[in-house]
């Protein structure tokens, strides 16, 4: 690799799987248009185009397309990191922690910074005893490859110091950028009359059989569920759908561009998950003054659910809590928080603390 002599993070080379739709990959998207717009140059290594986040890539953005989608593909950003010399590559969430682990084994010493952003909880309920092992033990190897990791709040922080035994000087917390309104998205159709939303992929992570098996137990029986994303899950859960004779009252339309107007338009927004990092859904459902329901699957979650007027944090396996936390919201004389503004400047602060480490890098 060609030796750099920035002593700011100019360059940023980042990786992505596919452009399927995960919030990881929405969130990097936004992330480096931003970097984008302060004027650094942005490289992105992408195993496939497929996906329709695509749409949502910033122009200006620099591609290293692999034509494939395969995880493994990616192993080799080592090379790439070699050919297009970069003061800092970017790890954009959990998911891509051995692409990064494997650059730094192949780079050594030659390696620029390597930041990673915690995107999933670090703490995992749902594992079994030998997986959440072996889980901890990978968690405790990534102070030896990554130079500093970024979390989305103090409590993810705090959970990433523990687990992975990374030193506090090398843990900075910075929030996501909001997520705005894009006006070239294809509008979503809503459900007639007062709906229910989730936002999310169709994967077993986010456990929406939990929400559909509570429609039939509410106490609104014309109430709708609208679902939107994509993913692995569609059959069985239409399969329920369809058992559970809701085919009336459950769409899921897919992927969309924007859920910001079909969010605003919900009477509660709701998250089943069985575990997340820091849910950007309930972020931006308060953004638009529409209330929340979240299982405890972060610690992240009660430092966006920060007043009762925000909404409900359930247990995760409790079908009668969430019966009656919807039961609550979908009450015709529950108030509707306030929007929620974002705060601070998560642009300005990733580049700060990337100028910070390229700048070490020459001391």
């Amino acid at each position: 690799m060609h030796r750099t002599y920035s002593e700011t993070a100019q360059h940023i080379l980042t990786c992505a799987q596919t452009m399927r739709g995960g919030g990881v990959e929405r969130a990097l998207l936004r992330m480096a248009e931003g970097w984008l717009r302060e004027g650094r140059r942005v490289t992105l290594v992408l195993g496939s185009e497929e996906g329709p986040l695509a749409a949502e890539i910033p122009a200006g953005i620099e591609l290293i397309r692999l034509g494939d989608a395969r995880y493994s593909a990616l192993f080799a950003l080592a090379g790439h990191a070699r050919a297009t010399a970069p003061d800092l590559i970017f790890c954009p969430g959990n998911h891509y922690s051995a692409v990064a682990a494997m650059a730094r084994l192949r780079l050594g010493r030659a390696s620029p910074p390597i930041v990673a952003k915690v995107s999933n909880a670090l703490i995992r309920p749902e594992q079994g005893r030998i997986a959440a092992w072996a889980y901890r033990r990978w968690l405790r190897l990534h102070p030896r490859f990554l130079d500093h990791v970024v979390a989305m709040t103090p409590a993810m922080a705090a959970e990433a110091r523990a687990e992975m035994g990374m030193p506090a000087d090398r843990v900075s917390v910075i929030a996501n950028p909001p997520a705005l309104r894009r006006p070239d998205a294809a509008p979503v159709k809503l459900p007639d009359g007062r709906y229910i939303i989730g936002v999310g992929r169709l994967e077993p992570q986010k456990r929406w059989d939990r929400l559909i098996a509570a429609l039939p137990h509410i106490a609104d029986r014309h109430v709708k569920l609208l679902i939107l994303g994509e993913g692995g899950a569609r059959a069985a859960l239409e399969a329920q759908v369809a058992a559970l004779g809701l085919t009336a009252r459950v769409s899921m339309p897919g992927h969309v561009g924007d859920p910001l107007p079909a969010l605003a338009g919900a009477t509660v927004a709701v998250l089943t998950s069985d575990y997340e990092g820091v849910p950007g859904v309930l972020r931006e459902a308060l953004s638009v003054g529409t209330p929340v329901i979240s299982t405890e699957s972060s610690v992240a979650v009660r430092e966006i659910i920060t007043l009762p007027e925000h909404g409900m944090v359930i247990p995760r396996e409790d079908p009668e809590t969430l019966v009656a936390a919807l039961d609550h919201w979908l009450n015709p004389a529950a108030i509707r928080p306030s929007p929620v503004a974002a705060a601070g400047d998560p642009i300005a602060e990733y580049l700060a603390l990337f100028d910070q480490l390229a700048a070490a890098r020459h001391t």
